[in-house]
């Protein structure tokens, strides 16, 4: 991190003939436990992990805010009161959302010089964007000094991919960027959004990100397509459980009696969505009690319901976790994020991790010709402040 903090006050020099007066931190995050729960209100166990998006700013004197990214070296300008989806440089779209929102919310922001760099892989499910509206909000909330809690600005990060990118994401990866606890995984109930941090001791299983190098993007992929099913299978459960709002409401006993009755696909979806519900609280009291055996069998079975009934892996996903449970010291190995590509996630006994990283990384090339990226992850706070200059 050193060479990127040197590297953010490099650019901002450079660029604005200043130095930031705050750099802040937004983490991305590995989803543990909690495929596609979401948005069905349901619950997740997320961790944030030790790889994010730095933001360094500084207040300018009129209402604009100029932002230039280290990694596709762009410098956008835009003003606070007409903020415009921008179709050329469309990273710069997760920060108009995020100011666009906190001033809807009633915040009075002014116009603000930032350099942003990440090393979160783009693309790979370990939520950049979540980082960067993260990273963003919280670098305003520094600036301006405006009260805002975690779980407020995780909604208006979640707003701003929703409502401005265009993307239908749940809470859980703004809330775990935002929200993350070092040392401590995060169960969160989406629809109340009520937390808990659990104790992850990393001391004797380390958190091994695999990077198949195939690439997804949610904006037009079927990640829309499954929530619709979602949303279809509740409104049919209404009509025999009122009481139903979202997927998260279904029991398992009422699956089983009024699944046959349910369209074949949409009954897929809904036995995914109410048995990750169901292993996610189970992961948590297994978790808690430190059962990472039990807890890898629960990671290992979200993966199969999710390529087998949600579907959404792929053959890049289904070679790397074929490829991370036989190797050496793995305890578990599930596809991250939202499928479609992108990355693994394992639990791999410490004692065990070069080997492991050794054999992963010869395995999946020989299988796929494809070189992944692995990362050997520690969880780390949410949002927060890094590195504090001069006063405005």
């Amino acid at each position: 991190m050193p060479d990127r903090i040197k590297r953010i006050k490099e650019d901002f020099s450079e660029l604005f003939d200043s130095s930031p007066a705050v750099i802040v931190k937004g983490p991305g995050r590995v989803d543990l436990m909690g495929s596609h729960t979401d948005y069905n209100e349901g619950f997740v166990l997320p961790v944030a992990v030790n790889v994010d998006v730095l933001a360094g700013g500084r207040l300018r004197d009129d209402d604009k805010v100029a932002v230039y990214s280290g990694n596709f070296e762009t410098v956008v300008e835009f003003p606070l009161d007409t903020i415009e989806f921008d179709n050329v440089n469309t990273w710069s779209n997760y920060v108009r959302g995020v100011v666009h929102f906190i001033q809807e919310s009633g915040v009075k922001l002014r116009g603000a010089n930032i350099v942003l760099h990440g090393n979160v892989p783009i693309g790979s499910g370990l939520s950049s964007s979540a980082a960067i509206e993260m990273a963003v909000g919280f670098l305003f909330q520094m600036l301006i000094g405006f009260e805002m809690s975690g779980p407020e600005l995780a909604l208006i990060g979640q707003r701003a991919e929703n409502k401005f990118v265009g993307v239908r994401t749940g809470i859980m990866d703004q809330f775990i960027s935002r929200l993350g606890k070092k040392d401590s995984a995060l169960f969160l109930d989406c629809r109340t959004l009520e937390y808990e941090h659990l104790p992850l001791d990393t001391s004797k299983v380390k958190i091994v990100v695999c990077d198949t190098m195939k690439r997804r993007g949610l904006v037009g992929s079927e990640y829309d397509l499954r929530r619709s099913q979602c949303e279809e299978a509740a409104r049919l459960f209404q009509q025999w459980y009122p009481d139903v709002k979202a997927l998260r409401d279904v029991t398992p006993e009422m699956y089983e009696k009024h699944k046959a009755q349910l369209p074949a696909v949409v009954s897929m979806r809904a036995a995914h969505v109410i048995g990750e519900n169901h292993r996610v609280l189970r992961s948590r009291e297994v978790l808690a009690s430190g059962d990472f055996i039990e807890f890898g069998k629960l990671m290992n079975a979200s993966h199969d319901s999710a390529r087998d009934l949600y579907e959404v892996s792929c053959d890049e996903l289904e070679a790397m976790v074929e490829v991370t449970r036989a190797a050496p010291g793995a305890l578990s190995g599930r596809m991250a994020g939202a499928g479609f590509g992108g990355c693994t996630v394992s639990l791999v006994k410490d004692e065990c991790v070069e080997q492991f990283l050794e054999v992963v990384s010869v395995e999946y090339e020989r299988k796929t010709r494809l070189t992944p990226s692995l990362y050997v992850c520690t969880a780390e706070d949410g949002a927060s402040v890094i590195e504090k200059g001069a006063e405005n």
